[in-house]
């Protein structure tokens, strides 16, 4: 239980710093990305605004003069191409700085890429480009993007990197608090366990003195109604500690298992209990799948059984149904009982393998059962490692235990 408790504690804390990373590496990419692709348009478009044409026909271009606001150092560590063109697409010239990287051909097919799209702005394969009207031509001015993609890339690459890395120690320091968390539940349930457990070993003795005397009083004075009270609480009060003892047993002790024919083990404790279903006017069917074992004990899988089908009749009403099913799965054994009952509320049927809890309080002391009996059902199964579960829909209750198959 605690251990699982732990697993979800990690899970959660995890999942929250995953989201976290993920989330920043996202704002931190992006808002780098549009920075620089912003940057770049603006010197793009500056190298564009600062290029003239002397001659229309000719190829001498008019040097890029320092303006009040140039950098030019920025400029010398980006590089540029620029294709003139004239209005019926004719090449006038082409700048072209590197031309080991795009040949002059290139560039020109590039530009007539461009010029038939609508957008001034844009990006083509490696390069950014930018179209512009220079008043008897047009100009299609080229950035070589491949620097800023691998900028971009290896800031990506290492902030995965050093993000997992920072995960993974965060995991290992998640597991530490998840522990610590857990620890005083953990305290608190051993202790609640070995308190029933004294508890039922101490109640033991007097509640076996307290039934000697009274059959001694009842020989001495014989029966009347102040003995039989007494009688009576006194039998209450021995169930209450057998059930608590066998709790304490069930959750401490750790059961000694062999292979069980579980079809044959649930069909043997099933039958018992047609003649009390029969007494309850109840109808009991069973469906039960023949050949499914189990690697169990067999004391505590028939108490498990019993418990079941003894709290499905419980709380069934006269000329219901109630049904027993086994079947299998790939690699697990399923055993179902269900009852119609009113609709339980969502609140309790979380509730209803704690221990002392009753849906109906009312029936506390007619049917001499405190709540114990579920609670013994489900540390059954799990010292099975199995898993209990229950389910209330189309009127009917539905007790699910699975076990893995051996």
């Amino acid at each position: 239980m605690f251990k699982r408790s732990r697993k979800k504690i990690v899970a959660a804390i995890m999942s929250v710093l995953t989201l976290l990373w993920v989330g920043t590496l996202c704002v931190i990419y992006v808002s780098s990305y549009f920075e620089v692709a912003a940057t770049n348009r603006e010197m793009l478009r500056e190298h564009a605004e600062r290029y003239i044409l002397e001659k229309p026909m000719g190829d001498a271009f008019d040097p890029m003069k320092p303006g009040p606001h140039f950098d030019a150092n920025r400029f010398k560590l980006s590089t540029f191409y620029s294709v003139a063109v004239t209005y019926d697409n004719a090449v006038i010239d082409i700048k072209n700085d590197a031309s080991a990287v795009y040949t002059d051909a290139q560039l020109e097919q590039t530009a007539m890429q461009v010029l038939q799209k609508n957008k001034v702005y844009g990006v083509i394969d490696d390069l950014i480009y930018y179209k512009a009207d220079k008043g008897g031509y047009l100009l299609v001015a080229f950035m070589d993007n491949t620097i800023i993609r691998e900028s971009m890339n290896t800031l990506f690459r290492y902030t995965l990197i050093f993000g997992g890395i920072a995960i993974a120690f965060l995991y290992f320091v998640a597991v530490y608090l998840a522990k610590r968390i857990v620890m005083p539940l953990e305290e608190s349930y051993q202790k609640q366990k070995q308190f029933i457990s004294d508890a039922g070993h101490e109640l033991k003795t007097p509640v076996s003195v307290v039934s000697a005397n009274a059959d001694l009083l009842a020989r001495e004075i014989g029966e009347n109604q102040w003995l039989a009270n007494i009688r009576y609480e006194n039998e209450r009060m021995g169930q209450l500690v057998g059930q608590l003892l066998e709790l304490a047993r069930t959750e401490n002790v750790k059961p000694a298992m062999q292979q069980l024919d579980f079809s044959r083990l649930v069909a043997g404790d099933v039958l018992p209990f047609e003649s009390v279903a029969y007494e309850n006017g109840l109808i009991l069917k069973t469906q039960i799948a023949d050949g499914i074992s189990v690697l169990g004990n067999k004391t505590q899988l028939s108490q498990l059984v019993s418990i079941l089908v003894d709290n499905a009749i419980r709380h069934t009403k006269n000329g219901k149904e109630v049904s027993v099913c086994l079947t299998q799965t790939r690699n697990m054994a399923v055993l179902s009982v269900v009852n119609e009952s009113e609709p339980i509320p969502k609140e309790q049927i979380s509730r209803l393998f704690e221990r002392f809890y009753r849906a109906d309080e009312s029936r506390n002391r007619e049917d001499k059962h405190y709540g114990l009996g579920l609670a013994i059902a489900k540390a059954i199964s799990e010292a099975h490692h199995g898993k209990t579960e229950v389910s209330c829909r189309d009127g009917k209750i539905f007790f699910t235990v699975q076990f893995p198959k051996p």
